[in-house]
């Protein structure tokens, strides 16, 4: 199996979510068992919520159970060099619009570009792996194929989580 690239930060907040998942057990099935006192089953709306809610927490206990032992842990703060790789922060320019955005390259499972991460899978992260500052690259978009061009690439350790 493929190992996933993962910060330790995004580890540690998945470990913690997993913790938090395995806590909800109890109130879940207690939930069931007081819906189950109620009687009929068949139109039993808080029995059927409760069976729904433990098969969502369930399907997400599975889901990171199976990707834990893919993760290859990586410590952001040890990572440098000129290349976009995997905890780089990339800062780009649309060549035709000269719109300036910047990047930090994650794992899937704690890239969010609510945060100005992304993932080292997305299209924009294929494209900048392995390149450096002057580069230009192409990625297919929606609206079609934009050029950048790589204005730098820095290593901000756990610092580059932080950009908005």
């Amino acid at each position: 199996m493929e190992r996933i690239p993962i910060s330790k930060e995004g580890f540690d907040k998945i470990s913690q979510e997993l913790a938090d998942l395995k806590a909800q057990r109890p109130a879940i099935i207690k939930a069931i068992a007081e819906a189950r006192e109620e009687g009929d089953l068949s139109e039993n709306a808080g029995y059927d919520a409760a069976r729904e809610r433990q098969g969502m927490l369930e399907a997400r206990i599975n889901y990171i159970n199976s990707r834990m032992p893919l993760f290859d842990v990586l410590d952001l703060n040890t990572l440098n060099g000129e290349r976009a790789i995997f905890g780089s922060t990339v800062e780009i320019e649309d060549i035709e619009t000269e719109e300036v955005r910047k990047f930090t390259l994650l794992g899937p499972d704690d890239a969010d570009h609510k945060r100005g991460s992304i993932s080292v899978l997305s299209p924009m992260g294929q494209a900048l792996l392995g390149k450096e500052e002057g580069d230009e690259i192409v990625v297919d978009a929606p609206r079609g194929k934009i050029e950048y061009e790589i204005l730098s690439v820095n290593f901000l350790g756990s610092e580059g989580l932080k950009i908005k």
